[in-house]
C-alpha cells in the first residue's frame, strides 16, 4: 500500500516517513513540495492515502488538495492535512475542501497511526442504497442533510452541554450512510479530547462525505 508524503522540510519529511513505516508495511514515496507531489499523481501516482504539509513554496496543501479534488481522476484520494497550525478556522476550511482529517507537528505516532487504520473502505453508494432500500435521490437528500449537520457542529458543538449525544448522533448518520470510518473518529471523541481533535474528526467526515457525494453523482 503506498503513502505519499509531501513537506517542503526535509527533516519534517523523513520523521513522517519514519513513523509511516514503524505502523506497518507500507510503500513510502515522497514529494518535496505541491508541486512535486502533483507532477507525480499526474503521472499516474496513485497511493493510498496522502499526508501533505499546509505551508509550502510553490504549491501549499489546501491548493494542492483543491487541485485534487477538481481532478475526476484523483477527487476521491485520501487527503491528511500536516501542520503545527491548529486554529479552527484553518481546520474547518480543510474540511470544506475536502481533507479527510489532520496532524499536527510535532508528530504523534499515534496520530499517525490512527490515520492509517481509517484506511479502511466506506462502502460503494450502491451498496447503501441497497442496504437502506431507497432510491439514489434519497440518499443524495440524506448526505445533503448530514453534511449541514456536520457543517454546523464545526462551530456549535465544541462547549455544547450535549457534545456527546451530538457526536454519537454524527457518527450514526455516517455508518448509515457507509460512511464507517469517519464514523469511528466521530465516537472516538472523548469529554476530555480537545477542539483539534473534534474539528479533525469533523473534517474528516466531511471529506468523507463529500467524497460520497461525488461518487453518488458519478452513478446516477
Amino acid at each position: 500500500m503506498k503513502v505519499l508524503v509531501v513537506d517542503d522540510d526535509v527533516v519534517s519529511r523523513m520523521m513522517l516517513m519514519h513513523l509511516v513505516d514503524s505502523c506497518g508495511q507500507y510503500q513510502i514515496v515522497e514529494a518535496e513540495d505541491g508541486e512535486d507531489a502533483w507532477r507525480q499523481l499526474a503521472a499516474g501516482l496513485r497511493p493510498a492515502l496522502v499526508f501533505c504539509d499546509l505551508r509550502m513554496p510553490n504549491l501549499g496543501g489546501l491548493e494542492l488538495l483543491v487541485r485534487l479534488r477538481a481532478d475526476p481522476a484523483l477527487a476521491a484520494l485520501p487527503f491528511v492535512l500536516v501542520s503545527a497550525a491548529s486554529d479552527a478556522h484553518t481546520l474547518e476550511q480543510a474540511g470544506r475542501l475536502g481533507a479527510d482529517g489532520y496532524i499536527g507537528k510535532p508528530f504523534a505516532v499515534d496520530q499517525v497511526r490512527a490515520q492509517l487504520a481509517r484506511l479502511q473502505q466506506d462502502e460503494e453508494p450502491q451498496t447503501v442504497l441497497q442496504r437502506l432500500g431507497i432510491p439514489l435521490e434519497r440518499l443524495q437528500l440524506y448526505l445533503a442533510g448530514l453534511q449541514r449537520q456536520l457543517e454546523e457542529a464545526g462551530t456549535g458543538l465544541a462547549d455544547a452541554p450535549q457534545r456527546a449525544q451530538r457526536l454519537q448522533r454524527l457518527a450514526e448518520g455516517c455508518a448509515t450512510l457507509g460512511l464507517a470510518g469517519s464514523a469511528a473518529r466521530l465516537r472516538a471523541i472523548g469529554a476530555a479530547d480537545g477542539p483539534e481533535a473534534l474539528q479533525a474528526a469533523l473534517a474528516h467526515a466531511l471529506g468523507a462525505l463529500m467524497r460520497q457525494q461525488q461518487r453518488a453523482q458519478a452513478g446516477a
